[in-house]
């Protein structure tokens, strides 16, 4: 009886001991993360409101089942004295590639298309596309490239295309009066910059183009096709490209520091949506910290979010992995691309407390959001703030990634 007995602690504690494993095989930490450090970070946020180097902030901290910490503070608009609220909104710019990327996955898990399709299989336009092989004063002279661009190019910036809209669509992002149909066809008769897979080199018309493809290979508009298969599902209701009268009440005004005050930023690069076109996957939506958290939480369950499985194992790991070797990539030391998502390599400066593997994206107006499957939590700032020396490298980033991360140490 005591031998059958010791027998049944050991396979107890065996069970236990590889479920304690299976855990930190999915980045689950050994303890809860400490919420009396994650207090501290209102009180840090409200410092960059008092230095009038922001109006306000939205932050939450999460894991892959849990908020930890979600905090307010300062005013949405300061004219009016309107509050932050927990549901305001922002443009969250491009912070919308790598939802436009999870799109393309959730494609590829459907068999509709691999990532090393070029992407003339797709998008016959592409067809015949040449590449610079020098300039002059009065002169530029075309090749052949050595190869077509791929899926994988436009999802890593490898592609060679000029990164933002030609001067004829300038105005695009603004206006947005063009449908993505007719701005991918011009984007496709310009000649690529470089050859494909041979430099990173950011690009917002790539992003864009990968939105024409969804268009194509699903049959549906970009924008129902996100809706349907990634927003209604994960319960994302205030994420959209255009934002109702509701919502833009809710919206917070994007500010520049001019003179050591905030001033408001009227014509914004993302133009107002009323009778938009052109949705720009590369940098288009607005969205709620609670609705990303939504979708980081996704990522960490691998894919699973609601009811169902949004994407792949393989699609997420595969996104999250750096897919551009040793090419110098992103904004910020250390940094690799996967698809659709910045990757950590070798973990400086802003990144110091990310685990290498940690990934995320930033966008134009300082907002940022950065998932480390290691520590198993996520965080995301929402502000509005134009003009910072480099957002993805922002003061206020660090030190909300400082204290949320020294509360799994």
């Amino acid at each position: 009886m005591a031998r059958h007995a010791r027998r049944i602690r050991w396979s107890g504690g065996l069970l236990l001991l590889l479920g304690w494993c299976l855990l930190v095989g999915r980045g689950v930490p050994a303890e809860q993360p400490d919420k009396t450090k994650l207090a501290g970070i209102r009180a840090r946020m409200q410092q960059f409101v008092d230095q009038k180097l922001i109006a306000g902030a939205v932050t939450l901290v999460g894991t892959h089942d849990q908020v930890l910490s979600l905090e307010t503070v300062g005013s949405q608009n300061l004219d009016s004295a309107t509050p932050m609220r927990p549901d305001t909104l922002f443009r969250i710019a491009s912070m919308t590639k790598p939802i436009t990327a999870t799109g393309i996955m959730i494609l590829v898990d459907e068999g509709k298309l691999s990532v090393d399709d070029p992407v003339e299989k797709h998008l016959p336009e592409f067809r015949g596309q040449m590449l610079v092989a020098g300039r002059s004063k009065d002169m530029t002279t075309l090749k052949k490239p050595a190869r077509p661009i791929s899926v994988r190019d436009l999802l890593t910036h490898t592609s060679g295309l000029p990164g933002m809209p030609p001067p004829g669509l300038a105005e695009l992002y603004g206006k947005r009066n063009h449908t993505l149909a007719e701005a991918v066809l011009a984007y496709s008769q310009r000649p690529l910059e470089f050859e494909p897979g041979s430099k990173w080199s950011y690009c917002n018309t790539g992003i864009d183009t990968l939105g024409r493809i969804i268009e194509v290979l699903s049959g549906q508009s970009y924008e129902a096709f996100l809706k349907q298969r990634i927003f209604d599902p994960l319960g994302m209701s205030d994420t959209t490209f255009y934002p109702t009268a509701e919502q833009l009440k809710r919206t917070a005004m994007t500010y520049d520091r001019k003179k050591d005050e905030l001033k408001p930023v009227v014509n914004s690069i993302i133009g107002p949506p009323q009778g938009a076109q052109y949705p720009i996957p590369a940098g288009g939506l607005y969205s709620t910290a609670g609705d990303l958290a939504k979708l980081y939480q996704m990522m960490l369950r691998r894919g699973a979010g609601g009811d169902r499985q949004i994407l792949s194992e393989a699609g997420v790991q595969t996104m999250t992995q750096v897919q551009t070797g040793e090419l110098k990539a992103g904004f910020t030391d250390g940094m690799g691309f996967g698809l659709g998502w910045g990757v950590v390599r070798k973990p400086a400066g802003v990144t110091a407390m990310l685990s290498p593997g940690s990934y995320g994206h930033g966008g134009a107006f300082g907002t940022q959001a950065w998932i480390d499957p290691h520590k198993d939590m996520f965080v995301v700032l929402l502000i509005q703030r134009v003009g910072l020396p480099n957002s993805d490298a922002s003061e206020m980033r660090k030190e909300l990634q400082r204290i949320a991360f020294s509360a799994v140490n």
